[in-house]
């Protein structure tokens, strides 16, 4: 009796202790861990990912990084076809890929809805092809979702927004995918090099054209 049970039992526990291994383990959200795995990227669970274009990722970077809540920001391509593509790649408008910017942060210190509140207010939706002086289509407006809560907030947001301002929004949804870092001088490329940007910036329009568009909402959450 003794045998058998040994025989017969031990199995049964190794079972029951895998099965509990499995259910006890932390359950991953496709926002916090599936993409971060997909781009490459490391965070922990607590962190969570989005990820906006808005024309040129350089001008993206400022407003992101003073939110209170935002881990990091990272200029980056997505969208497209070419593997590991390069920005000089990129700014022919032939992979596919997307000039675009993921932001990590901590969704118990700012909210997925005011991120995506803040990437309206430094875009033009109404603008098709580009932003500002930047024109074809890897300088366009996108949300990238990585899961549909985040989905759901992007088309219900670009819902709204087309109402207040009474035109067409050219700004698209997608899913998110693989997301390739730009090469490094291209981060934080405002604190890199303030004066160049500040001209680029102003030469560009892109604040008279924020300003026509959202008034005293320009640049704000």
């Amino acid at each position: 009796m003794t045998q058998s049970v040994f025989r017969f039992g031990t199995p049964l526990l190794i079972i029951l202790f895998a099965l509990w291994m499995i259910t006890d383990a932390p359950e991953k959200s496709p926002a916090t861990i599936t993409q971060a795995e997909e781009s490459g990227q490391t965070q922990t669970s607590k962190h969570h990912l989005a990820t906006f274009a808005g024309g040129c990722f350089w001008c993206m970077e400022p407003a992101f990084d003073k939110v209170d809540g935002v881990i990091s920001t990272t200029s980056g391509y997505t969208g497209g076809r070419t593997k590991n593509p390069t920005y000089e790649q990129v700014k022919t408008g032939r992979t596919g890929h997307i000039e675009s910017m993921q932001v990590r942060f901590d969704p118990d210190r700012v909210s997925y809805d005011s991120l995506v509140s803040l990437l309206w207010h430094n875009v033009d939706p109404t603008q098709a092809n580009g932003q500002f002086c930047d024109h074809g289509n890897q300088y366009r407006t996108v949300i990238f979702s990585h899961d549909e809560k985040q989905e759901k907030v992007a088309k219900s947001t670009r819902t709204r927004v087309g109402q207040e301002l009474g035109k067409p929004i050219e700004t698209q949804i997608m899913k998110a995918g693989k997301f390739y870092p730009a090469e490094e001088y291209h981060q934080n490329y405002y604190k890199k090099n303030p004066t160049k940007y500040k001209f680029y910036r102003w030469k560009c329009g892109r604040d008279a054209q924020l300003d026509a568009v959202w008034g005293k909402k320009a640049r704000q959450p």
